[in-house]
């Protein structure tokens, strides 16, 4: 697929281009406008890997979780003898003659329609729900007897699905959106049905010889020596958490620090709330330096150590590639010599920009990110990856594994002398672990990185545009020019009450979900682009409602 990913929330988008007319399937539906653009290259290499997941040496395994067919819902076949139905579904949208028969879903027709939207890429914005009205639904659910299974489906198709705000819509544009490939999507789904325990070499070597070459590309993008490594975690939390844990005890180690000697991190009143939570949960104070700009520089973390009464207690520093609110990145460089200089271990937060480094546009503003000591970069947010999935990295591995190696007699026929063969367990707080980085190694093996990137710059590009026409809007203000894919701007007048009601009307019209975020003590609008197909028209139509 040479044109783009198939950006998608729809697990099949563009693999078929004729019409799902078949009266079985309960509702008609036209193959999407630009299925064959989309489907260009390998359309159909997900689809055989996504149901290819049946045993020949026993009963079919039951798909459990399964986003095959409603990626981000949470679906669940539940009896093993729904996968062939699953495989079914997947067959007839893969060019395949086999027709769709009622055992495809067991569901009614309303279900089967509200999955296919699922699938064909239009997903509504939803609404938050009413916690006694689904608690209502949920009544006498579980119990010693089961449920027939339409029914059960039933109630999540009008009831529970509903009530989940869609963040991989094109019109979610709160927080930092999603939005999966479909190779990624149904690999998740493979990966779901295979109960891989992801812990080790022993137990899974193939998924995470896989893994590996991801985190290769990842730290050969940002620069990392050869000897870099690392594994995939739930997410950013988890990410900074271990990489907070190895700089600690790698500090203690090194300047024969007791366990309760006082130790400090250097952060940013910028910085990810992750960071401040993962020092306060492992006992290091936050050392805070004053941003130019909401910037950490590196002459601000000088000067900080300069001023300081006992810096030697400062034991590294904690810079952030692209914040979360406005999407800044700090000066890495600067910063990366005075951690040399200071002995400070550099731990760079990437988990929203950090894909940055796949875009050529933005490129630059990274120089300096090749000296981290550990590194995060969530894939399931511009990486275009399935929840939940975070990239972690390390310069040296080895000090990840003396801080979050576990040693037990269950578990000595884990542990091996070869550093070929390392266990992902060793390089985080986790143990078991599903192999979470391998949607991501499967879609960018079937895409290629050009057409990530592609992807990327859309996103920055749509950024630009939509600054300059806040600047053009003369009730609008552009409080800062974006460096990466977050626009903060304020309706002037508007108070923080106008925010909220100015959000809950697009929400309820389902125009856009457009959470108001502070700056500066001030409540303002928040624009975070990352879908590929949120388009200049989409942002025209919210920037309309602010009149």
């Amino acid at each position: 697929m040479r044109s783009g990913l198939p950006y998608v929330p729809a697990v099949v988008r563009g693999i078929s281009t004729r019409s799902s007319s078949d009266p079985a399937c309960g509702t008609s539906s036209p193959a999407p406008k630009d299925a064959a653009r989309i489907g260009t290259g390998r359309p159909s290499a997900p689809l055989r890997a996504a149901s290819s997941v049946e045993r020949t040496n026993g009963p079919p395994r039951t798909c459990r979780g399964c986003r095959t067919h409603s990626q981000g819902n949470g679906f669940d076949w539940p009896t093993p003898q729904s996968l062939p139905a699953c495989r079914a579904e997947l067959a007839r949208r893969q060019h395949e003659s086999t027709p769709c028969t009622r055992t495809t879903l067991p569901s009614p027709t309303s279900s089967s329609a509200s999955l296919r939207d699922r699938l064909s890429n239009r997903p509504a914005l939803n609404h938050p729900g009413e916690g006694d009205k689904l608690g209502q639904v949920l009544a006498g659910l579980i119990g010693p007897e089961g449920n027939d299974p339409a029914e059960v489906l039933r109630l999540w198709t009008e009831h529970l699905a509903p009530a989940t705000i869609t963040v991989d819509s094109p019109r979610f544009l709160s927080f930092v959106p999603a939005a999966p490939t479909q190779a990624a999507a149904l690999f998740d789904a493979l990966v779901s049905c295979s109960s891989i325990q992801g812990v080790s070499w022993l137990l899974a070597s193939g998924p995470i010889a896989a893994e590996n070459q991801v985190l290769r590309l990842l730290a050969d993008l940002a620069g990392m020596p050869a000897a870099a490594g690392g594994c995939f975690v739930s997410g950013g939390s988890a990410g900074n958490l271990s990489a907070l844990v190895t700089a600690r005890d790698t500090a203690r180690r090194r300047r024969g620090l007791g366990r309760y000697d006082r130790v400090r991190f250097a952060v940013s009143d910028q910085a990810h709330s992750s960071i401040g939570n993962a020092l306060r949960i492992i006992g290091v104070e936050p050392f805070t330096v004053p941003t130019v700009d909401h910037r950490l520089t590196g002459p601000a973390l000088r000067a900080a150590l300069l001023a300081d009464a006992d810096p030697c207690d400062v034991i590294g520093v904690a810079a952030t590639a692209g914040t979360t609110n406005a999407g800044i990145i700090d000066d890495l460089s600067g910063i990366a010599t005075v951690a040399r200089e200071s002995g400070l271990w550099l731990h760079v937060d990437g988990a929203y920009g950090g894909a940055g480094l796949l875009a050529p546009s933005v490129r630059d503003r990274y120089r300096g990110i090749e000296h981290a000591d550990s590194l995060v970069i969530d894939p399931h947010k511009w990486l275009f990856a399935p929840f939940d999935c975070a990239a972690l990295l390390y310069r040296d591995p080895r000090l990840a594994r003396a801080a979050h190696t576990q040693d037990a007699s269950y578990l000595d026929a884990l542990h091996t002398d070869d550093d070929t063969q390392g266990n992902p367990s060793d390089y985080a707080h986790h143990l078991s672990r599903r192999a979470r980085g391998l949607p991501l190694w499967f879609s960018l093996a079937v895409h290629g990185t050009r057409a990530y990137s592609e992807a990327m710059e859309k996103a920055l590009t749509l950024a630009r545009t939509t600054a300059a026409l806040i600047r053009n809007t003369p009730h609008l203000e552009l409080i800062r020019e974006p460096e990466l894919s977050a626009v903060l701007f304020r309706r002037i007048g508007w108070t923080a009450e106008d925010y909220a009601e100015w959000s809950a009307r697009l929400l309820a019209g389902q125009k856009a979900f457009v959470a108001p975020t502070g700056w500066e003590g001030a409540t303002v609008a928040r624009f975070a682009f990352l879908h590929p197909e949120t388009t200049p028209e989409i942002v025209e139509e919210i920037v309309g409602t602010m009149v």
